[in-house]
């Protein structure tokens, strides 16, 4: 009996190598350094930035449970807060914070890979500006693109922000922003964390609200983009302006 647990002991321990008893080759970093950042698994690629597991698992066997609990996609991993990764065991808010880093640098430099239109002409520039700020959100928020003659874009302003479906819209801030920009015309931007791109009701009446307001002070709302993780919806492409 005592041979057996003895045996199982040994095996339990075996089972749980640490990645330092791994061949050299086999340890994300010096596989990093030795063959190139392509030829790692997106798990190596997370163990590496965690730098350790706990004491039942190494840092890729902990990053798989990670990867496998989002499905294995990045994209869902990307849209994790640091409360929610945290509850893996072997995962702190340090550890957690560095794995949302580098997804939203990832994120950013594809972002970046094409440069922004400068002028907007078609519902799909506004896109373009406006989708890096939206996409992965887990709340909604509210902007406006400030644009100028000939649909020069002069800046873009974060006007409110709220809970899961909706944000309160003061419209002193939207068009104080646009008298300092000195702007012509507005586009109205906002996403849905839902993924539901049809506008509700309250969009349709918040965005009736503000152009009204827009042609007094002959400043003219374009469009209302909605955004979400997957698309968006124009309604100047609905006929709705």
């Amino acid at each position: 009996m005592a041979n057996l647990y003895y045996f199982n002991a040994v095996e339990n321990y075996d089972n749980k190598i640490g990645i330092k008893s791994w061949a050299e080759a086999d340890r994300p970093r010096e596989k990093l350094s030795a063959q190139g950042r392509r030829a790692l698994t997106d798990a190596e690629l997370i163990a590496i930035l965690i730098g350790s597991g706990s004491r039942n698992e190494t840092a890729v066997e902990l990053s798989k449970r990670i990867l496998h609990h989002y499905d294995n996609d990045l994209n869902n991993l990307g849209k994790a807060s640091i409360n929610e990764l945290s509850n893996f065991k072997g995962i702190g808010e340090a550890k957690a914070i560095s794995i949302i880093a580098a997804l939203e640098i990832g994120r950013r430099r594809n972002d970046t890979e094409s440069k922004p239109p400068e002028f907007i002409g078609f519902s799909k520039d506004g896109y373009d500006i406006m989708r890096r700020h939206l996409v992965d959100l887990q709340h909604e928020e509210f902007w406006i693109i400030l644009t100028g003659r000939s649909g020069k874009v002069l800046g873009k302003e974060l006007v409110s922000k709220g809970g899961l479906s909706n944000t309160l819209i003061d419209l002193k801030i939207i068009f104080g922003a646009a008298l300092q920009y000195k702007a012509n015309g507005i586009v109205l931007v906002h996403n849905h964390p839902s993924g539901n791109l049809k506008p509700s009701h309250e969009d349709m009446v918040l965005t009736k609200r503000i152009a009204d307001a827009g042609r007094i002070l002959d400043i003219m709302v374009t469009d209302h983009l909605i955004i979400t993780d997957n698309g968006y919806y124009s309604f100047a492409d609905d006929g709705l302006f």
